[in-house]
């Protein structure tokens, strides 16, 4: 009796071993379908995390890019914006220069012009008269007004003028006689007055061989412009007087001529008809010939500078025009480039949250994964466990049924 009781009491003790193995099976496989949920969930949630980290990564990318293609630009502004500046002070600098020489010609220009209006470098007598030329219409000017030499000739055209520089042309013989008057009644001394209407040199020239003779340019006043009325005038100045290239050509031309011929040379030298020559450093103080080409040329040389006074201005203007512009330009791009900086920042700050989400992910994931294993461990164990149980239950079962025959027998 005593080992039915034992038996059977073993028995118990397996029953409940097994129920309680059998509980605990149940809880581990609901703990297990419950971790493979997780499980499939952080996958998904990894992946998100992934997907998200990759999209911020390639938003950084592309923030990294503008990034440079703004700073690129900034720099290419800032280059330009330097160019420009560069320009301006060189602009400004020939400007200044422009405007310097302007002024000095300018200047230089009316001075020669008052000069001429004031006949100065003209004899007294001269001056007085051509401050008549208002009330007297008959008066033309002074020869040296009337015509007009190339500068290569000035120098032999004054020369072979001499004094009759400052002769004064009239429209006729009336206005000379009261001219005449004029310097005598007021004790102005004496001019030489040259009549349209009496003065006419055309046709004096005897030698027109001479002109063939080496070394020979031509006739003086062949060599002067002037309006057609004038032209008996100069022919009667100039018309006898041949001006050669040298003196060694006037030489050997007055010999050959017997010394009968007005020559002049280009560099002033003068052979005078009956061998006697004049010559030297020829100084002319007055300049009375040339003065008109020199306010010609230097009216051109202010009208040339004034336009480049003016383009200079407009091209200043306009570089800093483009300067202007090129700084709006460049505050567009400083603005474009902040937002860069904070596009590329956030892009960042994202990129950063998406890898911590992704690593935690992976952290839970690996922890899941852990908890899975170490669960599959135990089912093992219990189901191990079980089968044990099972077995010790049939053994107690055969002890069972042997003790019962026994006891059957023992009764």
């Amino acid at each position: 009796n005593e080992q039915i009781m034992d038996s059977m009491n073993a028995s118990s003790k397996i029953t409940v071993e097994q129920q309680k193995a059998k509980s605990m099976l149940e809880q581990n496989k609901i703990r297990k379908a419950e971790l493979n949920q997780k499980i499939l969930a952080n996958k998904t949630q990894y992946s998100s995390a992934e997907e998200e980290m990759k999209r911020e990564e390639e938003l950084l990318k592309a923030a990294k890019k503008e990034l440079d293609s703004a700073y690129v630009a900034k720099k290419e502004l800032l280059r330009n914006a330097d160019i420009k500046r560069q320009d301006i002070l060189s602009l400004q600098k020939k400007q200044q220069e422009k405007q310097k020489n302007y002024h000095i010609i300018d200047t230089k220009l009316e001075t020669v012009k008052n000069m001429a209006e004031r006949y100065e470098g003209y004899s007294q007598s001269i001056r007085r008269v051509m401050e008549q030329k208002a009330k007297h219409p008959g008066l033309l000017g002074v020869v040296s007004d009337l015509i007009q030499v190339d500068k290569k000739y000035e120098t032999a055209i004054e020369t072979a003028l001499g004094g009759n520089i400052q002769n004064i042309v009239t429209e006729d013989e009336e206005t000379a006689k009261e001219m005449i008057a004029f310097l005598k009644q007021n004790r102005f001394g004496r001019a030489t007055f040259l009549p349209l209407t009496s003065v006419n040199g055309k046709g004096n020239f005897k030698n027109p061989d001479a002109l063939k003779e080496k070394g020979v340019i031509g006739l003086a006043n062949t060599l002067v412009k002037t309006e057609a009325r004038y032209e008996g005038v100069t022919a009667y100045l100039l018309g006898r007087v041949i001006v050669t290239e040298k003196i060694d050509d006037a030489i050997a031309l007055a010999k050959k001529y017997h010394y009968s011929l007005h020559i002049v040379t280009l560099e002033g030298e003068y052979l005078s008809p009956g061998g006697s020559m004049t010559g030297g450093a020829f100084k002319n103080s007055s300049n009375l010939l040339a003065r008109n080409r020199e306010i010609e040329e230097l009216e051109r040389s202010v009208s040339e500078l004034k336009k480049q006074v003016k383009e200079h201005k407009d091209r200043l203007e306009d570089i800093k025009t483009a300067r202007d512009l090129l700084s709006d330009d460049l505050e567009e791009e400083k603005r474009k480039l902040q937002e860069q900086y904070i596009l590329q920042n956030t892009a960042k700050l994202n990129v950063e949250r998406a890898t911590e989400q992704r690593n935690e992910s992976e952290s839970v994931y690996a922890g899941l994964q852990n908890e899975s294993r170490e669960i599959e461990q135990e089912l093992l164990e219990l189901s191990e466990q079980k089968e044990q149980i099972a077995k010790e239950i049939a053994d107690t079962k055969e002890r069972e049924t042997q003790i019962g025959q026994e006891s059957e027998t023992f009764q």
